[in-house]
């Protein structure tokens, strides 16, 4: 579909030529399975740590630290629910992705709030810990998949430092590896969960990183990989896809966190100006430089984006998750959206594909979709 305007990269964004490179040649030719002992199951193991090697550097930890997963979904769960209901109850922010928040609230755990742009309310966060005690693990994501919020890890390290002693602290950062450098912004966390297709990489392939001394227990059991923290065979296409695509975004990321600001800007800028009431989410100053959030007043969101969608704008109301379902967007309750303005939210996100031609296409056809509803 050649002529489409795809602002939807929070959701996925297109694979990166280096990871689809990368992984042709285990995908046709190479074939060994990295737990055997023969020459092509050496080479797949040589090429598992190789890519388990390069994500370690990118990600601020030692290789062993890196346990491969089926993606950022089952990285949460596993540091969630691997912590252990032995350590204290598990408590998370009201705007993580429902692959944190679902699992606290299995566990018995608590959620703090967080202010209108959506950054954790820290003198919330202390009341809970105190009290929540025992508190086992602090979940918080690091860049928020529906509106963009950047956290400051540093500041919730010492509240739970201070308030929990002992407690874990786990950092969702799916949406953050393509626009922030993980290896400083997660040095505060405990474990850190990543996914490659919100990169340039596969999907279907994600990790977690388990720092020592933190433990975790394993939800999968079999064959022990992982150091026994995830059983199941390696799937060495994909991880080599991950890698590749993670070290050519962080390559790149200076660069296109420039170019794509200043692409989100101009939107974000222009579709206020064109739409009456139109209401921009979250501080921008706070957010990710993909992001572009925004209520609409007079408007349903799931109409807005079909007729979007008929003019080849891809685009997204809520979290990828979450688009579809009646139910209000958590996040923005969690920001005081009053339900009326948040049932017409859009969220255009940008990623490393996008062009100028991308932004006008959306500028020109926004605008009018909205006043055809509002008609």
């Amino acid at each position: 579909m050649p002529d489409v305007s795809y602002l939807d990269h929070a959701a996925t964004t297109p694979m990166r030529p280096e990871a689809v490179d990368a992984m042709v040649p285990w995908l046709r030719d190479l074939h060994g399975n990295p737990s055997g002992s023969h020459r092509l199951a050496r080479a797949a193991r040589r090429a598992v740590d190789d890519a388990r090697d390069d994500l370690a550097d990118l990600l601020g930890c030692r290789p062993g630290e890196i346990v491969f997963t089926s993606g950022g979904t089952e990285a949460d769960n596993l540091a969630i629910f691997g912590a252990g209901v032995e350590r204290g109850v598990p408590v998370c922010s009201a705007v993580d992705h429902h692959a944190v928040l679902d699992p606290v609230r299995a566990r018995g755990g608590r959620v703090m709030g967080v202010d209108p742009s959506g950054l954790i309310d820290l003198d919330d966060l202390e009341r809970v810990l105190r009290d929540a005690a025992p508190v086992g693990l602090v979940s918080v994501l690091l860049a928020g998949n529906e509106v963009g919020t950047v956290q400051d890890l540093d500041a919730v390290r010492a509240a739970v430092d201070a308030c929990a002693p002992g407690a874990l602290l786990h950092t969702d950062a799916v949406q953050a590896f393509a626009w922030t450098d993980i290896a400083t912004r997660a040095a505060a966390a405990d474990l850190v969960s990543i996914t490659g297709h919100k990169f340039g990489g596969p999907m279907g392939v994600g990790a977690l990183v388990v720092r020592e001394p933190a433990a975790i227990a394993p939800m999968l059991l079999g064959g022990g990989q992982e150091r026994d923290r995830r059983s199941g065979s390696t799937p060495v296409p994909a991880v080599v896809g991950l890698a590749a695509g993670a070290r050519a975004c962080a390559e790149e990321r200076k660069a296109t966190i420039e170019r794509v600001a200043a692409l989100r800007d101009r939107l974000a800028d222009g579709l206020l100006a064109a739409i009456p009431g139109a209401v921009e989410t979250a501080d921008r100053a706070h957010k990710v430089a993909s992001n572009c959030h925004l209520c609409i007043p007079g408007v349903e969101a799931e109409a807005l984006l079909f007729l979007l969608d008929q003019e080849g704008v891809c685009a997204s109301a809520a979290s990828s998750c979450a688009s579809g379902a009646a139910e209000p967007s958590h996040v923005l309750s969690a920001l005081g959206v009053p339900p009326s303005l948040a049932a017409g939210s859009l969220r255009l996100s940008l990623g490393w594909t996008t062009t100028a031609a991308d932004v006008t296409r959306a500028l020109e056809v926004v605008p009018p979709a909205v006043a055809r509803l509002r008609s």
